[in-house]
């Protein structure tokens, strides 16, 4: 998974693997070995290599964010609350079916968002 990466964060600033080894002070054939699953790289390479691309090491190694998910749920909870004691929009009256459209929505809006971190 992290060879994959890797991979992909160097395509994407039209690098070769040659360029990549000189700037993180390795061969190049070390970086063929992390980008086919070889090799994994150091502790030390990863922190490089977030540091380089610009990502954190929990995205190398394809860790979601952490979350609070006590949080997150109060966080659910009340804006359902608030949906469900909303009682107009924009001066039009809201059904009770246009509120559980509303938390359809967001429910899908906020797990498409989470699951691209």
């Amino acid at each position: 998974m992290i060879g994959q990466t890797i991979r992909d964060l160097r395509k994407q600033r039209k690098m070769s693997q040659t360029e990549l080894a000189k700037i993180l002070h390795v061969s190049q054939q070390t970086v063929t070995a992390w980008e086919t699953g070889k090799a994994e790289p150091s502790s030390s390479a990863i922190s490089s290599l977030a540091d380089y691309f610009n990502v954190t090491t929990d995205y190398l190694l394809g860790r979601p964010e952490k979350k609070d998910d006590n949080a997150k749920t109060a966080d659910i909870e009340d804006l359902d609350k608030m949906i469900d004691n909303a009682r107009s929009f924009g001066g039009k009256k809201m059904t009770e079916n246009d509120r559980e459209i509303i938390k359809a929505y967001l429910k899908g809006f906020y797990d498409n968002k989470n699951q691209g971190k």
